[in-house]
């Protein structure tokens, strides 16, 4: 892809303000989540689907292409993903054999990739991931256009901060746009606890029975989580933040209820998981989430 058209492109993102996407027809994917579908889902009859996500550091968002087949024929298959730099490796790998997986032909060409997300942070965390990904091996797959890093800085103060927070793909055009939306659910909170106690990238979509999977989780009591509660807001900022500068208005609040929900739930085989099966959930008739008996599966 020439590089002038690339920087259009992402001139052309950045200027875009971002769009509320409300809770019908979306899922939303938290950090260290992927989902895989294709514009052949059908949990939301007549509509868009949006693939969605929302934090401060790096995204990449990966669709695979078939040059065999037709674009009505093709898989067409997209993953939306936020990598924040704990296994870059072993998260860009998990992410390519989820998408290669969708065709149905040994021929499916390379993976578009498309990068956006970081900022010129003071650690220079941002550019450490933007660097991690951009060495991986391209033989299977080219990059689309990025915005990453100074790209995706803007300036206020001597105070840097990112001009895109949140991003959306509609796989039914291949759309994305900056994005931010009210609801972050299901299970927003034990999504949350299960990236705070350090877990790997997971797959939380099943595209073939249309289904969202959340767990089952596993983690052990969270440390000095009754100091941390009793802690104000600076504090929570600065300590439990990468960027404190940065952050966007709910980073508090949000890390306050997941450290609550910590708290609630210090042995989730217990409380949450005793079946050690995963919560279910499907679009009902309204476009909403609506949790399954694993028997009505």
């Amino acid at each position: 892809i020439p590089l002038l058209f690339r920087a259009t492109v992402a001139k052309l993102l950045r200027s875009q303000p971002a769009q509320v996407v409300e809770p019908k027809g979306l899922l939303y994917v938290q950090q260290r989540e992927f989902a895989v579908t294709t514009p052949k889902d059908g949990i939301v009859s007549g509509s868009m689907f949006w693939l969605l996500s929302e934090q401060i550091l790096n995204f990449i968002s990966m669709s695979l292409t078939n040059s065999l087949l037709t674009p009505s024929s093709g898989s067409g298959a997209t993953c939306l993903t936020h990598c924040d730099g704990s296994d870059t490796a072993a998260e860009v790998s998990l992410i390519m054999s989820s998408v290669k997986s969708f065709s149905n032909t040994t021929g499916y060409g390379r993976l578009e990739v498309h990068l956006v997300g970081g900022f010129n942070d003071d650690r220079q965390l941002s550019q450490k991931l933007t660097n991690q990904l951009l060495n991986k091996n391209t033989k299977a797959y080219k990059f689309y256009f990025f915005l990453l890093t100074e790209l995706n800085d803007r300036e206020e103060k001597d105070i840097h901060f990112p001009i895109i927070y949140g991003i959306a793909v509609n796989v039914k055009t291949a759309e994305i746009f900056p994005a931010t939306f009210p609801e972050k659910g299901p299970d927003e909170d034990l999504r949350s606890a299960r990236v705070l106690t350090g877990a790997a990238l997971t797959n939380i979509y099943d595209a073939k029975m249309e289904q969202l999977h959340i767990g089952p989780y596993f983690w052990r009591p969270f440390p000095h989580v009754d100091f941390w509660l009793e802690q104000d807001d600076e504090q929570i900022l600065q300590n439990l933040s990468t960027s404190p500068l940065a952050e966007p208005p709910h980073f508090v609040s949000h890390i306050r209820s997941t450290l609550a929900f910590l708290k609630e739930h210090p042995f989730p085989s217990r409380s949450l998981f005793p079946d050690r099966k995963p919560r279910i959930y499907k679009k009902n008739e309204e476009g909403l989430w609506e949790q399954v008996c694993s028997d009505k599966i």
